[in-house]
């Protein structure tokens, strides 16, 4: 429903196209980052799970994240303050303050003391091993 709710009327568009100037955009698109917007691919090997995340233009300073067993939590405060001046007149000045937060649950649990998370070009890349400890082993019947 969200989703629906956020998309621009056609009144909006009509209104963009016929009056442009009466339109004033961000100068970062949307205002914040929702957390279905938090793009995720979650990949597995027998040892692992790779997760990638889409968290463009926020710092890596401000990226949180948090293992509970097999629930993974990505944090993020997106800080933006833009100013746009001609001479001493101020045309224009936007701030955009928030957090987003997004959870997720692994088929099985981390081993959090061996994860690994780097942030690179706006991507988060997490490898999280898998707790081996509660694997149940079967033993070859000789």
């Amino acid at each position: 429903m969200n989703a629906l709710m956020s998309r621009p009327s056609l009144f909006d568009e009509f209104f963009r196209d016929v009056a442009p100037g009466f339109y004033v955009r961000p100068l970062h698109g949307d205002a914040l980052v929702q957390p279905s917007q938090i793009r995720i691919d979650v990949k597995e090997d027998d040892a692992a799970y790779k997760v990638q995340a889409e968290l463009p233009g926020v710092p890596k300073e401000d990226i949180q994240v948090s293992i509970d067993g097999a629930v993974v939590t990505l944090r993020a405060e997106v800080q933006q303050h833009d100013e746009k001046r001609d001479s001493e007149k101020l045309l224009r000045s936007e701030r955009y303050f928030g957090s987003v937060a997004r959870s997720f649950q692994l088929p099985m649990e981390v081993d959090a003391a061996s994860a690994k998370a780097r942030y690179d070009n706006g991507v988060l890349m997490l490898t999280l091993p898998k707790k081996l400890e509660g694997k149940v082993q079967r033993l070859a019947v000789e």
